[in-house]
């Protein structure tokens, strides 16, 4: 029977700490109960969430700079060379004679091999520089924070629900645990003073 209390406060810590975790996305809706209104935390401040977390990653996480910085790498553009080799190859050997049939004509192994030579280096050069052109034109146009805030108000209270567990699950799961061994160190004392 003693034990009994212990118990009991140990499922009163982990029940009240379950109905605190439940509470952050239910109800989804606004419900009247005894004439307050109850909603889930996240549901209810999805917007002020939203754009809160899109400062965060607009400002902090993800900025277009660096974005940029990793388009515009050497190894980044490197990766991209050979494509670019390929339509060459595809338009000097193929298509050159059905756009130009008479240039092709005229145009030896030895001449093609220069001209997209010639080519690959001139692109070498202009890729880096359009490519900081073009991201400089992004830049105004993309802002990352709306992208997020705007994703994020868009989401269903299920799917916040859903992307948020998928990330916090075993840390909630470790705080019921905590609730629930706090409430039994609280029963215990309480027993142990009930005793003297």
């Amino acid at each position: 029977m003693f034990w009994l209390q212990p118990l009991t406060a140990a499922f009163t810590g982990w029940f009240t700490t379950w109905i605190a975790f439940y509470m952050l996305f239910h109800p989804r809706k606004p419900v009247k109960i005894l004439g307050m209104t109850l909603q889930g935390i996240f549901p209810k401040r999805q917007q002020v969430f939203a754009a809160k977390l899109g400062g965060v990653v607009g400002k902090e996480l993800l900025h277009f700079d660096e974005i940029v910085g990793q388009i515009k790498d050497p190894e980044a553009l490197a990766l991209v060379m050979p494509g670019i080799e390929k339509h060459i190859d595809i338009f000097l050997n193929e298509k050159l004679k059905d756009k130009l049939p008479v240039i092709s004509m005229f145009m030896g192994q030895g001449t093609m091999v220069k001209i997209k030579e010639s080519l690959i280096e001139e692109i070498n050069v202009m890729l880096p520089e359009v490519i900081a052109q073009y991201a400089d034109n992004l830049s105004n146009k993309i802002n990352i924070e709306k992208i997020v805030t705007d994703k994020v108000k868009n989401f269903s209270s299920d799917k916040l629900e859903e992307i948020l567990l998928a990330v916090m699950k075993k840390e909630f799961r470790f705080i019921e645990l905590i609730g629930g061994f706090f409430g039994l160190l609280i029963g215990l004392i309480q027993m142990l003073l009930a005793l003297i």
